[in-house]
């Protein structure tokens, strides 16, 4: 059995209050991940051609308020 079956195997043996526990906690481990990826991203200039072109778009007046 692979790692990925057992914990298949383990989740659908859990309460209602249980996977809901693990869903949170899931939800979080994975915003915590992209928050982390989205700042060494930052940090390394992998978002900087992104950035300039968001700010042409803005200065030619293609944007829209929020």
């Amino acid at each position: 059995m692979t790692r990925i079956e057992q914990l298949e195997s383990d989740i659908m043996t859990l309460s209602r209050a249980e996977l809901a526990a693990l869903r949170d906690w899931f939800q979080a481990y994975l915003a915590d991940k992209w928050d982390r990826q989205i700042e060494a991203d930052a940090k390394t200039g992998k978002l900087d051609r992104l950035g300039r072109q968001a700010l042409a778009e803005h200065k030619a007046g293609r944007t829209k308020p929020l």
